[in-house]
C-alpha cells in the first residue's frame, strides 16, 4: 500500500498544478415568475450553434470561452427571454420566462432528463430521480421498494439487515455499486438504509440484464446509485426524528475555489435508532396464569447506530481530465442483535460492531473519440461481534441461564474479522462513428477473511482470500436517427480461492473443496430497442450470467450466517421483452407515461438462505434448478406539474425443478413456488402540489402511498398439513406525508406518518416490521 500512498501524493501534486489553468462554466436555473423551475427548456447561445437543454429541476450548464454572448431561453408555454452575459470566469445566472396566454398550438417538443433517457435504452431498468424525496426522512430502501418489480425485505427496523428483489430474483443475486464501483467499497456497514440522501441524485435498478460497464457478476439485477456531479457551490444539511427514538443528521456540499476546477466535496451523515417498536402477539411465560401466553412487547435490545464521513478533493474539466479526484471515508456501525433469522429466538446481549476505512482515487478523460476511466480503491473492513452472555431471553425481558451462548449455544466468542477489499475497475470507449461503438472494461475484486477470536480459546484462526477478476466487451450500434439501439456484450468471470478454514467440517464442507483453486465462467448478452414515436417504443434483451458466490454466502457473518464452502456459481438465462411510452396531450398539460416488462429467467446451482428454527442460524446452499417468469407494470399520469398518480405491479413465479433427490427418489418439492419471497405486490402513489401561498417561491405537497403484498409461504408448499403450514400475512400499507418549501427551496420541513392504520406487518422469514410510526425532518439547502 505504500506505493497506492505515494500514487496517490503524486496525483495530488499534479492536481495543484494544473488547477492553475482554469475553465468558465456558465450555469443557471431557467423559473417563471413565482419561482417554479422550468423542467426541459432550450437555451440558445449565440447563433444557435451552442445550445442546450435545462433538466427536470430547470438547471442547466455549459462549458465556454472567455467572452461576451448574447442568448435565448425557450419553454412550451413561456413567452422567450433573451439574455446577455460576460463570461471571465465561471457565472451562474438566473433566466425568468413569462407565461404565454396565446401560445400557438402545434407541434411541440418535450425534452428528456438523463434518467428518462435511460429507461428508453436498451436494457430493462428503473431510473428514480431522488429530489422529489430529499425533504422526507426516508432512506433509499423506502424509495426502491416503490418501484415497479422491486421488493425490499427487512428483519426488521432502522438499520437492520435486508433482502431486495428484482423481477422474482434476490438476496446476494443482486449487486450494488456507487458511480459505478461496488458500494461494498465503503465499508460493510453502509447499505441502502445509510447512504446519505443528499448526496445521491438518481438510483439505477437494471433488471436482469446488467450493463457490462458495471464489470458485475450480478445474476438478477443492480442498483446503482449516482451522486451529484453538477458543477455548483452548495451546503445541504438535514436533520429527522421519528419513533422509536430514530434520529438521523446529513451534510454534504461542493466547494469550487475561486478562478481555479478544484473541487471539495466533504459528506457526513449520522443515525441512531432504539428500533423499540411494539412486537404483537409475541410467546411469554405469565406467572399469573402458570403458562405461556401470547401478548404484546416492546424490543429491548436492538439499538442501531451509524456513522458515515466522506472528504473528497479533485479537478473537473482541465487539459489532462475531465474529471481526478481522490477520496476518503469512515463508516462505523453499532447494532445491538434482537433476534436470530427467526423471532422466536430472542437475545439481550449480543451485538455487532464494525468500522472501516476507504481510500480512494477516479479518473475520466474523453480525447476526441476515445473516452477512458478509471476507478481505485483499498478498503480495510473491520469487525467484531460479542456473543459472551449465557442466557436465555425472552420477549418480556427476562432470561434463564444457559449452558452455550446466545446466538449458536457454544462457548463465549469475542469473533474478530478483518476483512480487507481492493477494487480496480476500468474501461475505455472507442466511438468509431455516430452508429458504432466499442467499449473494454475490467474489475478486480479482492476480498480478504482474517477471523480470529479474542476468548475462545478452541477458534482455530484463518485468512481466506475471494478474488473475481471480470473482462468485458460491448460492441454497440444506432440507427435510424438513434430511434433503433443495440447492444451486444461478452464476458469473461475468473474466481480465485484461498481457504484456510478447516473447523466445522460437518457444517462448512472445508473437506470437500480444493484449498486454492482458479475457475473461469463465459457470459453474453444483447439488449435492442425500437422507437416508432413517442407513445409507442419496444425493447428486449438476453443475457447468459454468471453470479459468484459471496464472502458472506462462503465464509458467513460471524454472526447468524453459517459458512458454506461447497457453494458454487450461479448461472442463469434472463429474457426481457417491453413495451413503454408517453403521451402528451391538452397542449401539455396532460402527460401520461406507461411501461409493461415481461422476464423470464432460467437458473441453476441457485443459491438461497435456509434456516434452522432450531439454532436460528442461517446457511445458504445451493438447489439445482429454478425457473423464474413473470411480469410488471407501471402506470403514471401527471397534469400541469401540480397533480401526479402513479401505480406499479408484480407478479412472478419462481418454481423448483429439482425432479429427484441426490438419493434417487422423486422430490416433493418439484414445482413448488420457491418459499419465503413475495410474488406478488403493487404500490400506488398519488400527490398534489399548491404553489404562492404566502410568498412567491413557496410549494406545499401533499402525498400518499399505498403498498399491497400478497400472502406467501413460509416454508415449501408441499411440507405439512394446509391448515398449520406457516404463512407472511396479506399486507396493507397505508403512508402520507406533508412538505412544505419557501424561500425557494431553501428552506424545507415535512411531516410523515407510516403505516397510519397500524396495521400487522412481516418481513424476511417473518420477522414484524415496526407498526404506525411519525417522522418529521428539517432540510436547509444553500445553493
Amino acid at each position: 500500500m505504500r506505493h497506492c500512498f505515494l500514487l496517490f501524493l503524486i496525483l495530488l501534486g499534479h492536481l495543484y498544478i494544473q488547477a492553475a489553468v482554469p475553465t468558465y462554466k456558465l450555469s443557471g436555473n431557467v423559473a417563471d415568475r413565482s419561482g417554479e423551475s422550468i423542467p426541459y427548456a432550450t437555451i440558445t447561445i449565440g447563433n444557435g450553434k451552442v445550445p442546450v437543454m435545462s433538466d427536470a429541476e430547470g438547471v442547466f450548464e455549459l462549458k465556454l470561452p472567455a467572452g461576451d454572448y448574447k442568448g435565448v431561453a425557450t419553454a412550451t408555454g413561456y413567452k422567450p427571454a433573451t439574455f446577455e452575459v460576460k463570461l471571465t470566469q465561471d457565472r451562474s445566472i438566473k433566466i425568468v420566462l413569462d407565461e404565454d396566454a396565446v401560445a400557438l398550438k402545434g407541434v411541440s417538443v418535450y425534452g428528456k432528463s438523463t434518467a428518462k433517457r435511460l429507461e428508453d435504452g436498451a436494457f430493462s431498468v428503473n431510473a428514480v430521480e431522488i429530489s422529489p424525496n430529499l425533504n422526507k426522512m426516508v432512506t433509499l430502501n423506502d424509495i426502491v421498494d416503490r418501484t415497479a418489480g422491486v421488493k425490499v425485505r427487512r428483519e426488521g427496523g432502522a438499520g437492520s439487515d435486508f433482502d431486495l428483489t428484482i423481477n422474482g430474483m434476490s438476496g446476494n443475486s443482486i449487486r450494488y455499486f456507487i458511480d459505478g464501483v461496488p458500494l461494498e467499497s465503503k465499508g460493510s456497514g453502509l447499505t441502502l438504509d445509510n447512504v446519505p440522501l443528499n448526496m445521491v441524485e438518481r438510483v439505477e435498478l437494471y433488471k436482469g440484464v446488467v450493463p457490462s460497464y458495471l464489470s458485475s457478476d450480478a445474476l438478477g439485477g443492480a442498483v446503482n446509485i449516482v451522486t451529484k456531479k453538477k458543477r455548483q457551490n452548495y451546503l445541504d444539511v438535514s436533520y429527522g426524528i421519528g419513533s422509536f427514538s430514530t434520529h438521523t443528521g446529513e451534510i454534504s456540499g461542493q466547494y469550487y475555489i475561486p478562478g481555479t476546477s478544484v473541487a471539495i466535496r466533504p459528506t457526513f451523515s449520522v443515525n441512531y435508532s432504539k428500533n423499540d417498536y411494539k412486537m404483537k402477539g409475541v410467546e411469554v411465560w405469565s406467572e399469573e396464569e402458570d403458562k405461556y401466553i401470547f401478548t404484546d412487547k416492546r424490543r429491548f435490545h436492538d439499538d442501531y447506530r451509524s456513522l458515515f464521513g466522506q472528504i473528497e478533493a479533485g479537478v473537473t474539466d482541465v487539459k489532462w481530465a475531465d474529471q481526478f479526484f481522490v477520496g476518503f471515508s469512515y463508516n462505523k456501525l453499532d447494532k445491538d442483535i434482537q433476534t436470530g433469522a427467526m423471532q422466536n429466538k430472542v437475545y439481550g446481549e449480543a451485538s455487532r460492531n464494525s468500522h472501516s476505512y476507504n481510500v480512494s482515487a477516479r479518473y475520466s478523460k474523453r480525447w476526441d473519440k476515445i473516452s477512458t476511466r478509471m476507478n481505485l480503491s483499498h478498503t480495510w473492513d473491520h469487525s467484531e461481534t460479542v456473543d459472551t452472555a449465557f442466557r436465555k431471553y425472552s420477549w418480556d425481558g427476562t432470561w434463564m441461564p444457559s449452558s452455550g451462548n446466545e446466538l449458536n449455544n457454544k462457548s463465549r466468542t469475542i469473533r474478530v474479522y478483518k476483512r480487507p477489499l481492493t477494487i480496480v475497475n476500468a474501461g475505455v470507449d472507442y466511438e468509431l462513428n455516430e452508429h458504432h461503438t466499442f467499449a473494454l472494461n475490467y474489475m478486480l475484486n479482492r476480498r480478504g477473511n482474517d477471523r480470529h477470536d479474542e476468548i475462545d480459546q478452541y477458534f482455530e484462526p484463518s485468512n481466506d482470500v475471494v478474488t473475481k477478476h471480470i473482462v468485458s466487451a460491448t460492441y454497440s450500434q444506432s440507427f435510424f436517427n438513434q430511434r433503433w439501439q443495440t447492444s451486444y456484450f461478452i464476458k469473461d468471470y475468473i474466481n480465485t480461492l484461498s481457504i484456510k478454514q478447516s473447523d466445522d467440517i460437518t457444517i462448512t464442507g472445508s473437506d470437500k473443496i480444493d484449498a486454492e483453486s482458479t475457475k473461469s465462467y463465459w457470459g453474453a448478452g444483447v439488449g435492442s430497442r425500437y422507437i416508432f414515436c413517442d407513445p409507442v417504443a419496444v425493447k428486449a434483451s438476453y443475457e447468459h450470467s454468471v453470479r459468484l458466490p459471496l464472502s458472506r454466502e462462503l465464509l458467513g457473518n460471524g454472526t447468524t450466517v453459517y459458512p458454506n464452502l461447497t457453494l458454487s456459481p450461479e448461472t442463469s438465462n434472463n429474457y426481457n421483452a417491453g413495451v413503454f411510452g408517453t403521451w402528451f396531450f391538452g397542449e401539455g398539460m396532460h402527460q401520461l407515461s406507461y411501461e409493461v416488462n415481461g422476464f423470464i429467467r432460467h437458473v441453476q446451482n441457485y443459491i438461497r438462505a435456509t434456516v434452522s428454527e432450531r439454532e436460528g442460524m442461517m446457511q445458504y446452499v445451493n438447489e439445482p434448478a429454478i425457473d423464474v417468469k413473470g411480469f410488471d407494470f407501471e402506470l403514471s399520469y401527471f397534469w400541469r406539474n401540480r397533480f401526479q398518480v402513479s401505480v406499479n405491479g408484480s407478479w412472478s413465479d419462481a418454481r423448483d425443478l429439482k425432479k429427484y433427490k441426490s438419493d434417487g427418489n422423486p422430490s416433493a418439492t418439484y414445482k413448488n413456488r420457491v418459499p419465503n419471497r413475495p410474488w406478488m405486490f403493487g404500490n400506488v402513489e398519488a400527490s398534489y402540489t399548491f404553489r404562492n401561498l404566502l410568498d412567491k417561491t413557496d410549494v406545499l405537497r401533499l402525498g400518499a402511498a399505498y403498498q399491497y403484498i400478497h400472502w406467501y409461504y413460509l416454508n415449501w408448499e408441499a411440507f405439512g398439513a394446509a391448515s398449520t403450514k406457516a404463512k407472511i400475512p396479506t399486507q396493507n400499507i397505508t403512508d402520507v406525508s406533508l412538505t412544505y418549501s419557501w424561500h425557494s427551496d431553501r428552506y424545507n420541513v415535512s411531516l410523515e406518518c407510516n403505516n397510519i392504520f397500524d396495521r400487522l406487518a412481516y418481513d424476511n422469514y417473518m420477522l414484524q416490521k415496526p407498526g404506525r410510526s411519525f417522522a418529521a425532518k428539517f432540510r436547509l439547502f444553500i445553493n
